[in-house]
């Protein structure tokens, strides 16, 4: 179901000739007068990368101020903040991400990790440009490169993501289900799974395409005290295998050889301390030690509680003015693929950037593993 339009000569960052997939056509943007065209799919079929290197990883949280008297000021007296919901999600207006100060931006890291989504409203961000968007981004962590998605051209850390009549793909990939629902961690196969995603739409349809968080630390809290138990000594396979492999069949190129983790099912927030609940639908294949139906049985469970859990879930509606800003390791989030790519509803188009975290580290210093 590959999705390429055509084929185009272009460079990367260090000036080697490369071969550039297009995910999009151009006589639609012409049509539509995208302002944001450069943020549109392509698909470097020419850079290959090695093994993600493992880092020391500080988290910016460890420097704020938990009262975040500079992030929340009350010298502000346009900033609204607004809880989402009891458990999970935070939505503030007043106050231009573009323009936090080293401080804020340590507070916010704080507050995502606490609230495990924070919601921006009337935002300037989609129009300050990559080098300042990327900017942002590196201040939180090391920012990951997807082996398998689209990307913005220039700009391979920028996940991009596009639906529209020109490009189905990953619509398409999922007529086979009876919902497009799919929770997931992002990319939590990695060594050092993330830690913090911006995500960014520019353009968004008049209705639909919301997108829906739940608490992993909620998640946990509601287990029962044997289960929980149970749970602290166990990690999971986390697998990058299966997506790189349907990428393959898709035709798409698999930038980076596919990895395996064996996580800390139960993790613990290196700021916080809250333990959380960290398997995902997308990504976790079995718990490590267990027999394949013991493990499935256990794994269904919790996916069922992690997705179906409405009293510790938050869903935002975007528009083009939003950005959501995520902590991975504290939550779940699934795109909401509910409308009909047409001109009468419009486009979804957006970038992502995600930065990587530490080595997930689980209830008495159980860490993650790898082959």
């Amino acid at each position: 179901m590959a999705t390429v339009a055509r084929v185009q000569e272009a460079t990367n960052a260090q000036g080697q000739p490369i071969k550039l997939a297009v995910a999009y056509d151009d006589t639609v943007h012409n049509e539509v007068q995208s302002k944001y065209a450069a943020y549109l799919p392509v698909y470097d079929t020419t850079t290959r990368f090695p093994p993600t290197a493992l880092f020391d990883f500080e988290d910016r949280g460890h420097h704020a101020d938990p009262r975040k008297p500079n992030l929340l000021s009350s010298n502000n007296s346009a900033l609204k903040v607004v809880k989402l919901t009891p458990r999970i999600g935070t939505e503030i207006s007043g106050l231009q991400l573009s323009q936090l100060s080293a401080a804020q931006k340590d507070e916010l890291g704080l507050l995502i990790a606490e609230r495990g989504v924070v919601v921006f409203r009337d935002q300037d961000f989609k129009d300050i440009g990559p080098k300042k968007q990327k900017e942002f981004g590196e201040y939180f962590g090391r920012l990951h490169v997807h082996p398998v998605g689209a990307h913005v051209k220039d700009h391979i850390e920028f996940h991009s993501i596009y639906l529209g009549k020109d490009n189905l793909y990953r619509l398409g990939r999922s007529t086979s289900k009876l919902t497009t629902t799919g929770y997931h961690s992002d990319v939590s196969y990695e060594h050092q799974p993330p830690a913090i995603t911006i995500l960014t739409l520019v353009q968004v349809p008049e209705t639909g395409g919301d997108t829906g968080w739940t608490s992993q630390a909620a998640a946990y809290e509601r287990l029962s005290e044997p289960l929980k138990t149970f749970l602290d000594g166990l990690r999971a396979e986390h697998s990058g295998f299966p997506q790189a492999e349907q990428a393959a069949r898709d035709g798409h190129f698999v930038r980076r050889d596919p990895v395996k983790s064996y996580h800390p099912i139960v993790r613990v927030h290196p700021v916080t301390k809250q333990k959380v609940l960290f398997v995902n639908p997308g990504f976790t294949k079995r718990i490590v030690g267990l027999k394949n139906e013991e493990s499935d049985a256990i794994l269904k469970l919790l996916f069922q509680h992690i997705s179906a859990s409405q009293d510790i879930q938050a869903r935002i509606k975007w528009d083009d003015r939003t950005v959501a800003l995520w902590d991975n390791r504290v939550t779940a989030h699934t795109a909401i693929s509910d409308y009909v790519n047409d001109e009468e509803v419009g486009l979804r188009q957006g970038f992502r950037i995600t930065t990587l975290g530490e080595i997930p580290v689980g209830v008495n210093g159980l860490k993650s593993e790898w082959d």
